[in-house]
């Protein structure tokens, strides 16, 4: 049986952490969770801790170089990157252990659901399932479940603070690869709490644009934590 190495990079995440988490215990002894730190000042390293997840730590802030970090030190033929304040079905990997039987080349994302019961999510929900599975533009925080060889054929993740899953997503040859599965994870609405939800999602939109222009990343990453 293939094994599934979890990776998930966090800042500060004690309080979401632990139910995501739980929701990975399924695997048991047929994979391992992988925390990739970088800099937590709260309880972040010892939920990890706790929930016998394997811990590493990164020098800087940085997704890309976390993600790359709980990579090469995984051991697990597929690689599945999470976000933390994500939630999984009960019985998900049950369900997903079928991936493993499949192509190996065929790069895996969820079907975003919005942890909110709120019916303007629903609309976003449309819009980022219509655009992930017709244009072959997932993101980071709809789950990549990856084959190793595929992850560092293609050089993994770039060491960039973000845009580093639209840049591995840019660098794949294939899009046709990239396949939905018929199976959820639950994002958290906190990104869009404090904010109205169309302005958000133009201003990520407008960010990725610049990105894709050539903007250098430093400018575009103080614009998205712009407070």
């Amino acid at each position: 049986m293939s094994k599934i190495s979890v990776i998930i990079p966090t800042i500060n995440e004690a309080n979401n952490l632990p139910l995501l988490l739980s929701d990975l215990s399924i695997i048991k002894k047929e994979g391992e969770i992988l925390i990739v730190d970088c800099g937590s000042e709260d309880k972040t390293i010892d939920v990890a801790n706790i929930y016998g997840a394997k811990v590493y730590k990164s020098k800087e802030r940085n997704r890309g170089l976390q993600l790359d970090i709980g990579a090469k030190n995984s051991i697990g033929d597929w690689l599945m990157f999470l976000h933390a304040d994500t939630r999984l079905n009960h019985d998900w990997f049950t369900k997903i252990k079928s991936v493993f039987k499949r192509d190996k080349n065929y790069i895996y994302f969820f079907k975003f659901k919005i942890n909110d019961k709120k019916i303007i999510y629903r609309v976003l929900e449309i819009i980022v399932n219509f655009r992930s599975q017709y244009f072959k533009q997932p993101y980071g925080d709809q789950g990549l479940i990856i084959h190793r060889s595929i992850y560092f054929k293609n050089n993994g993740f770039r060491k960039i603070p973000l845009m580093e899953d639209v840049d591995f997503i840019k660098r794949l040859k294939n899009k046709k690869d990239l396949k939905q599965l018929n199976l959820p994870i639950f994002i958290s609405a906190r990104k869009w709490e404090k904010t109205n939800i169309f302005l958000q999602a133009l201003k990520n939109w407008n960010l990725r644009r610049r990105w894709l222009k050539g903007e250098p990343t430093k400018s575009i990453y103080s614009d998205y934590y712009k407070k």
